[in-house]
């Protein structure tokens, strides 16, 4: 019998291969840029996407540009300040947040509805990360979109502004101070005491000097005539009293712009970005919870044009504090100031000459509930998905 000498054994421990990172809750750029093209190919969305938000402003803008070139003494030059302020706060404000909304429900539930969840979680990948991979990939969608759609407005409105600025009918120099305006309303009395508007009563010190002033139209046409046996006013007077009358109407005067400012076109941009960010995420995180694209629309369009109007404005005694905590309120309190929003008024929490509509709120408050509902609707859509059945 042959014995074999002893060999001393060794244990082989196991080969550490590349750490996996498939159950880590922090998406990768490889899930991201997936979930991108994902939502790229749909083609139906996307032609939606692009005609709302960079189509309708265009359409409207190039027709401006077209009356105005063929008949410019019937039609006013295509863009201004007045243009830019119901593009921005009619139409990309509302509908970038209702197309935001609808691409957000579309990335929360479309898995779910086509069946392909039972695939994505077979995978071994964290479903968190799956969740939190559409919040970028959304994002990097509808952000460019609006952002196109608000250049072209921009430009417009600045390129094709008004050469002359007209305040109730008068031309006027466009950008004065108080003391400017005024300065230039005592050159000019009778185009200001015929045609800008002021009340006064009988005992005002200048009731008789504007009655003095002949005008034949305008919207103080006709005035009162003085007594017979009244003095007629000096031509100092007659200066003083149209400059009393620009000082009545500067605040007004002073909202209005042949174009609007670099700094306002910045922060109306971001305004609006901050916009679509909410209606995206929150529709994300509703899409998932319910489970639905239809519905989750739905709910999201009659949140931003029926239930924030409403709540903004009415006052309900005891339910302040809710109404605060509605998205939309903080959003329009954050509004630049002389934007019109809700349906009229300068946002912000005194921006422009603010807006007295707007339930009061001030902006750290505005700033906490845009946060808590971005947190919270974001934690209600992942939880949602790490506890649904496969």
């Amino acid at each position: 019998m042959t014995t074999v000498p002893g060999v001393g054994t060794t244990s082989l421990a196991p080969v550490a291969g590349p750490s996996d990172h498939r159950r880590s809750p922090v998406p990768t750029f490889s899930m991201i840029a997936s979930k991108f093209k994902e939502l790229r190919k749909r083609r139906g969305l996307m032609v939606a996407l692009i005609l709302v938000t960079v189509g309708i402003p265009t359409v409207f803008l190039v027709i401006r540009l077209l009356l105005h070139a063929f008949a410019p003494k019937t039609y006013g030059p295509a863009g201004g300040y007045d243009i830019y302020t119901s593009l921005t706060s009619g139409v990309l404000y509302i509908f970038g947040f209702i197309m935001a909304a609808t691409l957000g429900a579309t990335a929360g539930s479309a898995d779910l509805t086509e069946g392909v969840f039972r695939h994505l979680v077979v995978t071994g990948r964290s479903r968190l990360a799956l969740y939190l991979a559409r919040i970028p990939a959304g994002l990097a969608i509808i952000v460019p979109l609006v952002a196109v759609g608000f250049t072209i407005v921009c430009a417009v409105c600045v390129f094709a502004a008004p050469t002359h600025f007209s305040y109730n009918g008068v031309n006027v120099p466009a950008g004065l101070s108080r003391a400017g305006l005024e300065s230039w309303a005592a050159d000019h009395p009778d185009e200001v005491i015929c045609n800008f508007g002021f009340r006064i009563g009988p005992s005002s010190p200048i009731a008789a000097v504007v009655n003095y002033v002949p005008c034949n139209n305008g919207p103080n046409a006709g005035p009162t005539p003085a007594p017979l046996n009244a003095p007629q006013p000096t031509q100092a007077q007659i200066r003083r009293a149209a400059s009393l009358i620009a000082q009545m109407n500067y605040t007004d005067y002073a909202r209005q712009f042949l174009y609007p400012s670099t700094s306002l076109m910045i922060k109306s941009g971001l305004w609006i970005e901050l916009e679509v960010i909410i209606g995206f995420v929150v529709a994300l995180g509703l899409g998932s919870l319910i489970g639905q694209r239809t519905v989750a629309v739905i709910m999201m369009i009659v949140l931003e044009v029926v239930l924030t109007p409403i709540l903004s404005r009415a006052r309900i005694p005891h339910l302040s504090n809710l109404q605060r905590a509605v998205v939309g309120l903080a959003t329009a309190h954050l509004a630049p100031g002389g934007l019109p929003v809700l349906g009229g008024g300068g946002g912000g929490p005194a921006g422009g000459s603010g807006n007295a509509g707007l339930l009061p709120e001030s902006t750290t408050v505005a700033v906490c509930v845009i946060v808590a509902w971005l947190v919270g609707w974001s934690i209600l859509g992942a939880w949602r998905m790490i506890t649904r059945d496969a």
